[in-house]
C-alpha cells in the first residue's frame, strides 16, 4: 500500500504553530530520557527530524537531516552550511556502517516498504549502533486527527513495532512515550498540557499519541543479500560520500 507522505512545508507550519511547538517539547522529553547526550558521534535523522536534531548537534561529530523525495526537504541548519540531503529511504548516500545513530521521525509511518527501509538503516549503522524510532500510536488520539502530521501515514502498536525491529535484525531496548494531552488547539488543553502529560504517563501510557522506540544494530544473524533494483530515477540534492572518522586519528603536530 503506498503511502502519501506529508509535505514538508505543512511539516513547518505544524511546528512553527503553538501546538506543534507544545508537540515538540512533549517529544524531545521523551527523547531525552533515552539519549542524554551523543559525543562524538555521527547522527543521521531520517525523515523530518529536524525539530529535534538541534538537542544533539552540539556534541555530535556530525549530524545530516535526510528528508524522503515524497516529502520534500529545507535547509538545515538555518544560515549555516546546508546539512540536509533529499533521499530515496531504502537507497541512502552513505556507505556501510558510516554512522553511529540514527532518529526516525515522521519516517517509518509513510515508508513504502518498511523492511527495506530498516534493511537499509542497518547497513548504513556501524556496529553497535542504535536507532530510535519516533511513529504514531495506532491506540493513541493523535493518530485519528488528521490536522497534525501524526494523524498521517501508518500508525504502529508497539508490538508491530518490536516485531519489524526483530525481523530486521535490531535488538529493541528502552522505550518511551509522548502526547498525552489531546491535540487541541483550544487554549485551556494547551495550558493543561503538563499536568495531562504527568497524569498519560502514569495512568494510560498504552494510549499515548507516540511511541518511542530504541534499538541496537544486531550483528550474530545475517541478513540475506538480494541485488535490489532500485525502482526510482532519483538525484539527490546532497550525496555525501561517506563520513571520514576521527577516531584513531594521530593528533595535530603542534
Amino acid at each position: 500500500m503506498l503511502v502519501m507522505h506529508t509535505d514538508i512545508v505543512d511539516l513547518r507550519q505544524f511546528y512553527h504553530s503553538e501546538l506543534g511547538r507544545m508537540a515538540e517539547h512533549s517529544v524531545s522529553m521523551a527523547l531525552s530520557s533515552i539519549w542524554a547526550r551523543l559525543p562524538e558521534e555521527r547522527l543521521v535523522g531520517l525523515g523530518y527530524a529536524v525539530p529535534y536534531l538541534e538537542r544533539f548537534r552540539a556534541d555530535t561529530e556530525r549530524t545530516f537531516a535526510f528528508m524522503p523525495a515524497g516529502q520534500g526537504a529545507v535547509n538545515w541548519p538555518v544560515a549555516e552550511l546546508s546539512s540536509t540531503a533529499l533521499v530515496f529511504d531504502e537507497e541512502l548516500p552513505l556507505p556501510d556502517a558510516s554512522i553511529d545513530r540514527v532518529l526516525m521521525v515522521h519516517s517509518l509511518e509513510f515508508a513504502e516498504s518498511p523492511r527495506e527501509t530498516m534493511k537499509e538503516i542497518w547497513r548504513v549503522l556501524a556496529p553497535g549502533g542504535r536507532l530510535v524510532i519516533v511513529v504514531p500510536n495506532r491506540r493513541g488520539v493523535w493518530a485519528r486527527m488528521e490536522h497534525t502530521p501524526f494523524g498521517s501515514g501508518r500508525p504502529y502498536s508497539r508490538g508491530q513495532l518490536t516485531a519489524l525491529l526483530r525481523e530486521t535484525n535490531f535488538t529493541p531496548g528502552a522505550t518511551s512515550e509522548a502526547l498525552f494531552f489531546p491535540p487541541s488547539k483550544r487554549k485551556i488543553v494547551l495550558r493543561l498540557r503538563r499536568s495531562l502529560e504527568r497524569f498519560g504517563r502514569s495512568f494510560w501510557p498504552v494510549f499515548s499519541g507516540v511511541i518511542i522506540v530504541e534499538a541496537q544494530k544486531r550483528l550474530y544473524q545475517g541478513l540475506p543479500v538480494a541485488v535490489r533494483a532500485s525502482r526510482r530515477v532519483f538525484v539527490p540534492v546532497l550525496a555525501p560520500h561517506g563520513v571520514p572518522s576521527t577516531r584513531n586519528r594521530p593528533p595535530a603536530a603542534a
